[in-house]
């Protein structure tokens, strides 16, 4: 772990320099690139850091620990080393996670996509609920959220809506919340009291740059159209949304929030690419295949990864078998024990695969 802990420490000494190239101004992207890779490195240089400093003072207590000239001052080092060490084994346990193998798609801007399930209204009321708390979280955050697309409805609900989520570390955290979110409460529109059980389905996709993902001209079909809100009603008299068919595989991106074509159109090929991405991940990769289709399933009540439980408060993850009693506070943003959870379970996961392979290769070496 030292080795690899000083090979990054180097780099990113290498990274302030490059960083400081003037010619670098003329690739804004490959600029973006470094500094999210710096930013990343930072934090671990920051934390071998401390880890240096606490490993000095441990050896220190440990020299004073074992000097029986002076009881009171062994018995006191002892007592102050007992603390240094679980503070090192921590601070190990920490690094070791911050160098652990990292997808690379974690420092990804992402596309979202919130539809509503099973529940009519409710369902669509519950997808508005759940863009609101995705918002505020990423308000906490400091990320930005730009809508993509809407399709609301009479109440203020949505049956569909796409956005886009940039800043640090986005796709690593937002990833696991695809699939589909189950709610259990008293619909507004619920006269009797009693309580239901919506569905709603959520997608996290990986937002592409154009130079990742190639499409041609002749590959797509773009219709314009008037757009339409609630109800059928016009939102605007010019045709400025845009549907892009992609001829090859079908994909079909609707988007009509803007009310200029050309923004429209620029923002569903942002979508078409971190779609068309999708599919071709899921050819390369095995385990990662139809992904799209797996973490948000058909909207059924049976299918769900998180239940939000009005009457108790309670929000519970079933991927980590997390139950919190704060479903008030989940719903303003305060997500982050969730995404927290979810992201440290999958890169224990990645690292004990990574340990698997590696005693593999050994295996087989020997």
């Amino acid at each position: 772990m030292l080795d690899k802990l000083e090979s990054l420490s180097v780099r990113l000494r290498e990274l302030d320099e490059a960083v400081s190239q003037p010619d670098l101004a003329k690739d804004p992207q490959r600029y973006r690139e470094l500094m999210r890779e710096r930013s990343r490195l930072a934090v671990i240089d920051r934390a071998y850091e401390d880890y240096k400093s606490l490993a000095a003072a441990v050896s220190g207590a440990r020299e004073l620990a074992s000097d029986d000239s002076d009881a009171e001052m062994r018995d006191l080092a002892r007592e102050e080393l007992r603390g240094l060490e679980e503070r090192k084994t921590a601070l190990e346990a920490r690094l070791q996670e911050l160098i652990a193998p990292r997808d690379p798609l974690a420092d990804k801007p992402a596309i979202m996509e919130i539809r509503a399930g099973t529940g009519g209204e409710e369902a669509a009321l519950f997808a508005a609920d759940l863009y609101r708390m995705y918002s505020r979280y990423a308000d906490r955050r400091g990320w930005k959220i730009e809508v993509m697309d809407a399709s609301g409805t009479e109440l203020g609900g949505f049956r569909e809506i796409v956005f886009s989520v940039t800043g640090e570390a986005v796709y690593e955290n937002l990833r696991w919340e695809s699939g589909v979110h189950r709610v259990q409460r008293v619909p507004a529109t619920e006269g009797s009291g009693r309580i239901h059980t919506s569905a709603v389905t959520v997608a996290v996709l990986p937002e592409m740059e154009e130079t990742e993902i190639e499409i041609r001209d002749q590959d797509i079909r773009v219709d314009v159209m008037r757009a339409s809100g609630p109800g059928g009603q016009s939102v605007n008299t010019t045709d400025s949304a845009v549907r892009i068919t992609h001829l090859p595989t079908g994909l079909i991106v609707h988007c009509q929030d803007e009310k200029s074509q050309i923004k429209n159109r620029a923002k569903a090929m942002r979508i078409l690419r971190a779609r068309l991405f999708e599919l071709e991940d899921a050819k390369r990769q095995a385990e990662r295949a139809a992904e799209r289709k797996s973490m948000v399933g058909s909207g059924d009540r049976s299918e769900r990864i998180r239940t939000y439980n009005f009457p108790q408060n309670r929000v519970t993850d079933h991927r980590i078998d997390l139950t919190l009693y704060k479903l008030d506070l989940a719903m303003e943003g305060d997500i982050g024990e969730i995404i927290d959870g979810l992201v440290r379970s999958a890169r224990e996961e990645l690292m004990r695969a990574s340990s698997s392979a590696g005693q593999g290769q050994e295996s087989r070496a020997t």
